[in-house]
């Protein structure tokens, strides 16, 4: 089944037209600058497209996407109808919506009503919904949350201590983020190892934005990101964990208001907020002799070697960690120094093969010696995302 998968950003759109039988992608357009001047699509078949257009509001970007994929030069397919589904990325609507779900009038208007679960994301998310509902009326859509996988958490992980009504009656606790990739990693260790009855597995997802996940039996009982996905590891731009009371802090000192504190938490902390200037790690690792820098990578390393020991022990020992999404699958300064100093998990890490391995590939890390293995498996969310959706609309 041709499936079209959407992630839809304030300003961009990302889509990939995906055959859900085995995987291929025949194409993939992200749309940036929407709503602003300069605004064109990458579009990318067995050739790369850079197509300049004006795209006033999500709307025209869409439209520019249904054109290319038909274009007679630049397309992949003769008509819209080969397209069966839709499939969107949506970040977290609220402890009701723990399972990927098709998309109906009603769903929309409740969807709307808990904008706030992810007041960042969910807008242009549910915006992306409403356009191809409109555009094209025919075919079924289906929304796949970031915060499925991590529904089997039970309340021990998942509650905040704080007076019970605000989750009774708000629904304030852990929801995490990156399930679909944490999925996919679960999925892919079955096929690799087995059964995962017994198994113990640390996913890493570890990019711009980073979490961690515990892994137990298959399912998720932990991961590092909270009510909403600024909490956990140190990221790019976003503080991870911080104590609550530095907020107010932040305010007084700054003279911002709440929603400006938590904006800079968001987009101006984490590695950025460090060093000033950087937030990729490619910069990071090109700048390893400034101070700052190097403080922003020990900074990093330290958060991530600490939940990966908090989960060992939540789960009585772990069998697999395994590092994926853009830094964890191509920074290899970054798994070394992770797993440096790690020898009492049981991990004999093989430096060696880690920095010289090929990129793009499942690789593991760890010696034969190794108790604990470290994989690199890279992750496919695109294709989890056009899974739920065939099996949803068939």
């Amino acid at each position: 089944m041709k499936v079209l998968v959407i992630n839809s950003g304030s300003s961009s759109l990302k889509a990939q037209l995906m055959e859900t039988s085995n995987g291929k992608v025949f194409a993939k357009a992200y749309c940036q600058r929407i709503g602003l001047d300069k605004s064109f699509m990458e579009y990318k078949t067995t050739e790369k497209h850079e197509i300049e257009a004006k795209m006033p509001t999500h709307k025209e970007a869409f439209q520019l996407v249904f054109n290319t994929l038909t274009d007679p030069k630049l397309g992949v397919i003769k008509s819209l109808d080969e397209i069966k589904a839709i499939g969107h990325r949506v970040v977290n609507f609220g402890e009701k919506y723990n399972t990927s779900v098709l998309v109906t009038k009603q769903v929309v208007k409740e969807m709307e009503k808990n904008i706030h679960f992810a007041p960042l994301h969910n807008p242009p998310a549910l915006q992306g919904i409403k356009v191809c509902m409109e555009l094209m009326p025919k075919v079924k859509n289906v929304a796949v949350f970031d915060t499925s996988f991590h529904a089997t958490m039970p309340e021990k992980a998942y509650m905040y201590a704080i007076p019970y009504e605000l989750y009774s009656k708000n629904k304030i606790r852990r929801y995490g983020a990156h399930g679909t990739s944490h999925r996919y990693i679960a999925m892919k260790c079955k096929e690799l190892f087995g059964s995962l009855k017994g198994k113990k597995i640390i996913s890493c997802h570890i990019g711009s934005g980073s979490s961690i996940c515990a892994i137990k039996d298959g399912v998720c009982i932990d991961t590092s990101m909270g009510y909403t996905p600024l909490a956990g590891i140190i990221m790019g731009t976003r503080s991870g964990d911080v104590d609550p009371a530095i907020v107010k802090e932040i305010m007084d000192v700054k003279g911002l208001t709440a929603e400006q504190t938590i904006n800079m938490l968001n987009k101006e902390s984490g590695l950025l907020g460090i060093t000033g200037k950087y937030s990729d790690l490619r910069d990071i690792d090109a700048h390893l002799d400034e101070p700052r820098v190097k403080l922003a990578f020990d900074m990093l390393v330290y958060s991530i070697k600490k939940y990966i020991g908090a989960y060992a022990a939540a789960m009585n020992g772990v069998d697999y960690i395994i590092f994926t999404a853009g830094v964890g699958e191509n920074d290899h300064l970054v798994r070394e120094a992770i797993c440096k100093d790690m020898e009492y998990l049981g991990i004999d890490f093989d430096a060696k093969l880690n920095k010289t391995a090929p990129r793009g590939t499942i690789q593991e890390f760890t010696k034969k010696t190794s108790k604990v293995k470290v994989y690199r498996i890279p992750t496919d969310e695109e294709y989890m995302i056009a899974l739920d959706t065939a099996n949803l609309v068939k």
